[in-house]
């Protein structure tokens, strides 16, 4: 019997325009409309028919045929997106340069920094169209973020070391990153919590009543990302000590105990001094000032801090005090480490960096 209808183009590919559309079809981050052409293409080339491909990937004969035909005519580059038509590009590259050079070098006269409606108005563009440039280009103009360069003469030597013990902790040694959150406050609001409903956010008043303060002393285990904690209501070398006391008895005999601290006066008093005296097992490595993102333990400080005290309402410092020894030991039913990446020398290349970047004469 005669074959009906227009003939079928036969479809025929080279070995590497197999392997180029094997990978389109199979790899993940292939757009799905070219990943389908490449399907059917390759469903084409083994001999199925544009009814039995349509039937098989679920579409018509129609798409089946366009895109085999593209592919005879046009090979790969058949199967790739055609330039859409539309209005032609209005903005021109120099418009766009003046925006950038304006919202990097100079400042609206009434305004610490532009909005996309000032910098529209000095431009004269849409608002729209400078919230397109930025983003473009990343610039964040109503952003601003706060810097602390240390001043400490043994930075470079405080950071290797320090680092150090993150990266290469010695043997048969323990690493405690210590530090306490001070002045923790019990703060109570003057009207009871409104819960979140559908269509509304949990609600609260402005205003609180203050119920005192406690201190929270932490050990982090670096390794294991178990804490060590004690809350107290002063924060004075007494206290300090009592918190070694516990670290001491917590910690094996056999571990030497590495402590990472900051320059707070409570680590360096005589009382403290003598203690680490009796106890040789104990080494101090000293944060550099204004350094404090070098200890780990701040990071799980942020956590207490996002997770419990924030939006927490505490009527008695008691309160407050039992809601951080329920996270501790919630912390420590399933520790989870922080994991230090930067090295020594990355760290100090970066810093350096920023360095020359605030001491540049023209900045």
């Amino acid at each position: 019997m005669a074959q009906r209808g227009r003939p079928i183009v036969r479809v025929t590919v080279s070995p590497s325009e197999r392997t180029t559309l094997e990978q389109w079809a199979r790899r993940r981050t292939t757009a799905q409309g070219l990943a389908q052409r490449a399907q059917i293409v390759l469903a084409c080339a083994a001999g199925q028919s544009n009814s039995d491909v349509a039937a098989a990937m679920r579409i018509t004969r129609q798409t089946v045929g366009r895109w085999r035909q593209r592919f005879v005519a046009k090979r790969l580059d058949g199967l790739l997106d055609e330039p859409r038509p539309g209005a032609p590009r209005r903005i021109t590259d120099a418009q766009v340069e003046r925006v950038i050079i304006d919202t990097l070098e100079k400042l609206p006269a009434d305004a610490t920094h532009w909005s996309t409606r000032s910098l529209a108005k000095e431009r004269d563009l849409s608002h729209s169209t400078i919230g397109r440039i930025w983003r473009a280009f990343g610039l964040q103009p109503h952003r601003s973020e706060t810097f602390k360069l240390s001043r400490d003469p043994l930075f470079v030597e405080k950071v290797r070391d320090i680092v150090g013990l993150y990266l290469a902790p010695p043997d048969r040694a323990l690493i405690l990153s210590v530090d306490e959150k001070s002045q923790i406050q019990a703060l109570d609001r003057t009207a009871p919590i409104l819960p979140m409903t559908f269509g509304s956010p949990e609600r609260r008043t402005h205003d609180y009543r203050r119920h005192g303060t406690t201190s929270l002393f932490a050990a982090l285990d670096v390794a294991t990302g178990k804490v060590i904690g004690e809350c107290h209501r002063r924060h004075r070398s007494q206290e300090f000590l009592r918190f070694l006391e516990t670290i001491d008895a917590t910690v094996a005999p056999a571990l030497d105990v590495h402590l990472i601290l900051d320059n707070y006066g409570t680590h360096k008093t005589p009382r403290v001094r003598r203690w680490f005296a009796r106890h040789p097992r104990f080494h101090l490595h000293f944060t550099p000032t204004s350094a404090s993102w070098l200890n780990l333990v701040e990071r799980w400080f942020a956590l207490l801090s996002q997770k419990q005290i924030k939006r927490g309402a505490h009527r008695s410092v008691r309160e407050l005090e039992t809601t951080i020894r329920e996270y501790l030991a919630i912390t420590n039913e399933a520790p989870r480490p922080f994991v230090w990446t930067k090295s020594a020398d990355e760290i100090l290349t970066k810093v350096a960096r920023f360095c020359q970047r605030i001491s540049n004469p023209g900045h």
